[in-house]
């Protein structure tokens, strides 16, 4: 009994330590706790035996399970929803049209609209397949094991990886309560995936800054003079490459926005010097939302960073220590 109980506690901390990682929350709980389960596979054929869509109700926790990964994998929120217990569906229902889809999508790991099959092969095990347009997913039902209001079903991968899902009855029906040993806790898990988010937009923005100071040594280079604003480092026009359109970066980032910031340029002879210089600032579209930070690249090439809520940085800001510009 130690022993095993010394296990649950690595599989907590271990399960726990995923959730805060940067891979998305419900997938980091499927990678961490079984590192190839649901892993996508080429399209299966349905195995040996019975193979339909499913339609049916849900009247035990096995059926229920299944009825949450079908809305999930059809990506229907309002079926998804009759499956998460009361706090959770209430609070599933007010989250915005795409992030409910966020947690349909990696419920299942499928980015797209998929169809799900239930199978069963001859020797009477049953498959949940949910069929994506390039890739599926094939999930293996162990056993149910019912305690009273509380349920836990194995579900294993084709390379032998278990995970229990944990479920509860409440109001006479059998909704989703756990993944492995994690609750499942949707306003906690919308917190967890914003905070990432807004980090990895910031992130996203360091980044586009170096990738823009590079794409303006590149245009002087060629042009022999710095461009005056972003758009010179666009798409060409008809007449093809030219100091108007260097066919350096993106469309939409030659006209200054790109994942949740906003970027601007600008070239300027400082005082004393004849030698023109350049800098570019970043400002979150939607302050809190998409970034807290607003950052700076001045003429030597580093960057400033503060939280200014939404305005410019300046100079004066701290500089950004070289690690943290490659680890997201």
């Amino acid at each position: 009994m130690p022993a095993q109980n010394n296990e649950m506690k690595r599989a907590d901390k271990q399960t726990f330590a995923c959730f805060r990682a940067r891979i998305p929350a419900l997938a980091a709980i499927f990678l961490c706790m079984a590192p190839v389960l649901f892993a996508k596979t080429p399209r299966p054929a349905v195995v040996a035996g019975t193979g339909s869509a499913l339609t049916a109700a849900p009247s035990g926790p096995a059926s229920a399970l299944t009825a949450a990964l079908s809305a999930a994998c059809r990506q229907d929120s309002k079926d998804f929803s009759n499956y998460l217990t009361d706090a959770n569906a209430a609070a599933f229902r007010n989250l915005s049209a795409n992030d409910r889809l966020s947690i349909m999508e990696r419920f299942v790991l499928i980015d797209t609209k998929g169809r799900p099959l239930l199978s069963t092969n001859l020797q009477g095990q049953q498959f949940f397949i949910c069929e994506g347009g390039d890739s599926s997913q094939k999930f293996t039902l162990g056993a149910s094991q019912v305690h009273d209001h509380l349920a836990y079903i194995p579900l294993t991968s084709s390379e032998g990886d278990t995970l229990k899902f944990g479920l509860v009855r409440e109001d006479g029906n059998w909704k989703l309560l756990s993944i492995g040993l994690l609750l499942i806790d949707i306003p906690q898990l919308q917190k967890e995936w914003a905070a990432q988010d807004l980090k990895i937009r910031e992130q996203s923005a360091i980044e586009t800054l170096r990738g823009l100071a590079a794409a303006v040594d590149r245009y002087k280079d060629a042009f022999g003079k710095l461009p005056q604003n972003l758009a010179q480092l666009g798409p060409p026009d008809s007449t093809g490459v030219s100091p108007n359109g260097a066919k350096l970066i993106s469309a939409k980032l030659a006209s200054g926005v790109h994942d949740g910031y906003e970027f601007r340029y600008r070239s300027y002879v400082p005082a004393g010097s004849q030698t023109p210089v350049f800098e570019i600032a970043a400002t979150p579209l939607e302050y809190g939302k998409t970034g807290k930070r607003s950052f700076l690249l001045d003429p030597h090439g580093y960057i400033h960073a503060a939280d200014h809520k939404g305005a410019l940085a300046t100079a004066e800001d701290p500089l950004i220590p070289v690690e943290s510009t490659s680890t997201p």
